[in-house]
């Protein structure tokens, strides 16, 4: 299993950009699809985003498509997510996962999770 770190996460205003990064640890990242959920309190985690280890097929929630944008750099083991116009909804744990498959059916690596707070 790989080691995930999240980073990038804050508190910023409604409409503001954000962009979270997920470090990995280990030789395997460019193996492995990845991907981003969220858990908001009160709420079940949820699929955020993936992208598939080549980078080149990528797959959004509808809450987020059109604003946000997944990318991966297997040089330097990281992986992205940007997001652009960010709504007070969007305001949750964010959690970066690994999985084999890139629809990220049954992550088996997650990082800590970082908070995003989007203030109205």
């Amino acid at each position: 299993q790989a080691q995930l770190v999240e980073s990038g996460g804050g508190l910023v205003q409604a409409g503001a950009s954000l962009r979270l990064s997920c470090a990995a640890s280990g030789r395997t990242f460019s193996t492995y699809a990845m991907g981003w959920f969220r858990q908001a309190p009160g709420k079940e985690r949820e699929f955020v985003a993936a992208i598939n280890y080549r980078g080149t097929i990528t797959y959004y929630a509808d809450s987020v498509k059109g604003r946000s944008t997944i990318s991966r750099d297997n040089a330097k083991n990281t992986m992205y997510l940007q997001m652009n116009s960010l709504k007070p909804e969007d305001t949750a744990v964010y959690y970066c996962a690994a999985d084999r498959i890139a629809t990220m059916p049954k992550p088996d690596s997650w990082g800590q999770g970082i908070q995003v707070t989007v203030s109205s």
